[in-house]
């Protein structure tokens, strides 16, 4: 079994800042692409940042410049810092993890989603 825990969501005012986290458990074998989606009320779940286990990342358009995706290898973790949030950052942000755990192929992984809120 694998499992991804986030943390780190809540309430900031606009121009406020958050950090996500991501931490993966279980038998995993290896971990390659992580990332972080968000959905919002009424609208699909999108790709937020993503990044592979070599560093290469890849961000959305509308959050380039404000957030910025990192991992530790060593500690299966992912980490989202989200600067200068606006209210249409507003959204559940899921972390996903495609991760080889023993004996089964590789999977997509999600996380239960941390609510992130910004607003005055």
């Amino acid at each position: 079994q694998v499992q991804l825990v986030e943390s780190g969501g809540g309430l900031v005012q606009p121009g406020g800042s958050l950090r996500l986290s991501c931490a993966a458990s279980g038998s995993i074998f290896r971990i390659n692409d992580m990332g972080w989606y968000r959905q919002a009320p009424g609208k699909q779940r999108e790709l937020v940042a993503s990044t592979t286990s070599g560093g290469n990342t890849v961000y959305a358009d509308s959050v380039k410049g404000r957030f910025t995706i990192s991992r530790d290898n060593a500690k299966n973790t992912v980490y989202l810092q989200m600067n200068s949030l606006k209210p249409e950052d507003t959204a559940v942000y899921y972390c996903n993890g495609k991760i080889l755990a023993y004996g089964v192929a590789q999977t997509d992984y999600w996380g239960q989603g941390t609510q992130v809120t910004v607003s005055s």
